[in-house]
């Protein structure tokens, strides 16, 4: 009877030796007003997931941490995260969440996309070999802020006036406001910072727009984008950011990487680290391809005409 009985034992103990099912940790700051962008981004990382065998629901599970537009709470939904033992962190938001996942943890691997020189930021050792439990993708965002100013003054020639919304938090920001006052002073136009970190700062961002008379807006680093291209709409003020969503929100312009296709590289790199890559080896991607979107109805409300030449080069016209 004893050996009977530990043999019916045995199919019991072997399943509890089991490895549990891996869970992938998101960790972000968006507020609300940003859920439609959240949903495509993390169908992305998951789509990229399943290329590498595994499946939400059936063979990983993912668990999301939000601060709901409260940065200050990344931290703690961070360290809860780290109590978990999440196998995976997956940051998303840009670099407030990736800060506070890397003060979290130094072991547990975790998946960025940032708009700052990941070198600079103290992320990881180089592009190439990262080094330490981070890796991602890095999307250019200082890089590519003369070109965005460009592209709004081809739609706004006239314009003499621009303000610049940043988020001052982002790593980034002083990169950012460097390359665009250079690309303005060789323009000639009088370009004007103004940083805001919460919806009521924004507000008042756009407040003081208003008292300058400004003919146009380049989004740094921020969030609320929908809020902004809403008030920019309000206001009359021809904006372009860096993310789709902002247009589709509204806003006239935007240019940029694809975010998605970040995300869809994350989650190919998510599923490789749970087969046994290590992030450190890892080669943080940079961007390919870019998106030039209009919307031609904000244009028409605005007053505005859109060149031929802008229209040529999109990627996405919004009717």
């Amino acid at each position: 009877m004893t050996v009977l009985a530990g043999a019916g034992m045995y199919p019991l103990c072997a399943s509890a030796q089991q490895k549990a099912m891996p869970v992938i940790g998101f960790l972000g700051g968006f507020a609300p007003s940003m859920n439609a962008q959240i949903e495509l981004e993390q169908a992305a990382f998951r789509q990229g997931l399943s290329e590498t065998g595994f499946v939400e629901g059936q063979n990983v599970t993912i668990e999301y941490h939000r601060g709901e537009g409260h940065l200050d709470r990344l931290p703690a939904l961070a360290a809860d995260l780290v109590a978990r033992k999440v196998d995976v962190i997956v940051t998303q938001g840009g670099d407030p969440a990736t800060s506070a996942a890397q003060q979290a943890t130094s072991t547990i691997p975790i998946l960025f996309h940032t708009n700052n020189d990941p070198v600079a930021a103290g992320f990881v050792a180089s592009l190439a070999r990262p080094g330490r439990n981070l890796t991602g993708v890095s999307l250019m965002f200082a890089e590519l802020m003369p070109k965005r100013l460009e592209l709004l003054l081809e739609v706004v020639p006239q314009a003499k006036v621009i303000g610049l919304l940043a988020n001052p938090d982002e790593l980034s920001t002083e990169r950012v406001l460097a390359n665009v006052q250079e690309a303005a002073r060789a323009k000639r136009v009088d370009l004007h910072i103004l940083k805001a970190l919460t919806e009521s700062e924004i507000d008042g961002a756009f407040a003081t727009l208003v008292q300058l008379q400004a003919d146009g807006l380049v989004l740094g680093p921020t969030g609320f984008r929908p809020q902004i291209a809403a008030l920019a709409l309000r206001h009359s003020v021809p904006a372009i950011a860096p993310q789709r969503d902002f247009v589709i929100s509204g806003g006239l312009l935007s240019y940029g990487p694809s975010i998605t296709a970040a995300y869809y590289l994350k989650g190919i790199y998510a599923g490789r680290i749970l087969k046994g890559e290590k992030a450190a080896d890892l080669p943080v991607q940079q961007p390919t391809t870019f998106e030039l979107v209009v919307n031609l109805k904000t244009a028409e409300t605005l007053g505005l005409k859109v060149p031929p030449s802008i229209l040529a080069r999109a990627t996405e016209v919004i009717e």
